[in-house]
């Protein structure tokens, strides 16, 4: 299977509403209503967003958004990545892996120090996943605070 990668700009306005699509698919993300498009193409003209696509065959199989948290301890930043999926018929295919390993390589050459992926420890895939494409597991505790709009 022919899978490329690339990052995402202003002009990958198309792709990034697919990507989107594929989020909505994975994620069974009920009632999404799609951000209009002015917002989402000022969100690809930014330096604080990330978003990666797996493409094949001209379509986007897969991707993962990423934000850039600058460091008050060093120069380089680190990469929180909130959400990273394949389309499921192209899941245990390679894709994630071909897709990481892509990311990867542009956070060296960007010379961002690590970046960070969070997985429900429930879910077993997505946790056997990282751990065998060289993710190592942290012990945390996160807090969600829902209701901050008082």
């Amino acid at each position: 299977m022919n899978i490329t990668t690339q990052r995402l700009t202003t002009h990958h306005l198309a792709e990034f509403i697919e990507l989107l699509q594929v989020y909505e698919a994975v994620f069974d993300m009920q009632d999404f209503q799609m951000p209009d498009k002015s917002y989402l193409k000022n969100l690809l003209s930014g330096d604080h967003l990330i978003m990666y696509t797996a493409m094949h065959e001209n379509a986007v199989i897969g991707g993962l958004t990423a934000y850039v948290l600058p460091s008050c301890y060093a120069r380089a930043a680190d990469i929180y990545v909130y959400d990273f999926a394949v389309h499921t018929e192209f899941q245990r295919k390679g894709v994630g892996k071909h897709l990481l390993s892509a990311f990867a390589d542009y956070c060296r050459e960007n010379n961002y120090a690590t970046f960070f992926i969070q997985a429900v420890a429930t879910d077993v895939h997505a946790v056997e996943f990282y751990r065998a494409t060289g993710g190592a597991p942290e012990n945390v505790v996160q807090f969600t605070y829902t209701d901050i709009k008082q």
